[in-house]
């Protein structure tokens, strides 16, 4: 895969904007702050740092191991004890960057050591993203640092290839074994992504949480204006629901969602669950595949 000059510095320019947001991010988790405050500041930082954001905040905390973005008017509040998860994006002209960090809310062991096993298994997996490296083996790599720690990493979840405006393309980078044969090439941009948990090592899916992607445009009875704004401004990115509500207003936007996801317009994301009372902490970094792996975030 080989990216122009000018692709590869938009890449390069967003990996350095996330890696300063996800920074600011971690001062701003502490009891009894609103989920919703962190995350809209932390997508109005990346407007203020001349990008975009890739996809919605992610604020993911204990069991849900991913995907919680919280909703317009939410009113969920960090707790101390909490192992928070903020996964969030950057992008200039559709090339993204994509970081995660994991915080513990007071002094806690068990969430301590689960941020190491993730950070150390993320470690091990940058130094393996060479060209012609087995996926698989960067996966048994993930496993090998997460398990020596005495927990799981979540199997059904993983890590990705990032393409422009495509967040999560193929090939997917596992957290464990996988015995695939698949080779990352020269050139690729991907983010790893390890998942630490003492639940399962699982993910079920559970509601929906208010976040869509375009699947392609049609017609539609309710929110013309809606799906043409959608269009121009995320493209093929994800978008949370709580922008457009600000945008065009609570009842229009229920309206025009409710139709473009019968009709496979969007596409919508549901929140990940692990075991009920576990914890998960995630580390994620985006990496240019060469000789010598370059980390962008």
């Amino acid at each position: 895969m080989v990216y122009d000059s000018k692709t590869l510095e938009n890449f390069r320019k967003a990996g350095k904007i996330a890696a300063k947001v996800r920074d600011y991010a971690k001062t701003l988790v502490k009891p009894g702050i609103l989920y919703v405050d962190v995350a809209d500041a932390v997508e109005k930082k990346i407007f203020e740092l001349d990008a975009r954001p890739g996809f919605p905040c992610n604020i993911s905390v204990n069991d849900t191991a991913a995907h919680h973005v919280p909703l317009e008017g939410e009113t969920l509040v960090f707790k101390d004890g909490d192992l928070v998860k903020i996964d969030l994006g950057v992008h200039i002209e559709g090339a993204i960057a994509d970081t995660a960090i994991s915080v513990s809310l007071g002094k806690n062991e068990e969430n301590e050591k689960l941020i190491k096993a993730s950070e150390t298994a993320l470690a091990a997996a940058i130094k393996l993203s060479t060209p012609g490296r087995k996926v698989s083996d960067i996966g048994a790599a993930v496993e090998q640092a997460i398990s020596a720690l005495g927990f799981r990493p979540i199997k059904n979840l993983s890590g990705h290839l990032i393409d422009i405006y495509d967040l999560h393309s193929d090939p997917s980078i596992p957290n464990f074994d996988s015995k695939s044969n698949v080779k990352l090439e020269k050139g690729m941009v991907i983010a790893l992504e390890p998942f630490a948990t003492n639940g399962d090592g699982f993910i079920r899916e559970g509601g929906e949480i208010g976040v869509y992607m375009l699947e392609h445009v049609t017609n539609v009875r309710n929110g013309r204006d809606i799906l043409e704004h959608i269009a121009n401004e995320y493209q093929t990115l994800p978008f949370a629901k709580r922008w457009i509500i600000r945008k065009f207003g609570t009842m229009k936007v229920n309206l025009f969602l409710r139709e473009a996801v019968a009709k496979g317009i969007l596409h919508s994301y549901n929140v990940l669950l692990e075991k009920k009372g576990s914890k998960v902490a995630q580390t994620e970094h985006t990496i240019l595949i060469d000789e010598t792996p370059e980390v962008m975030t």
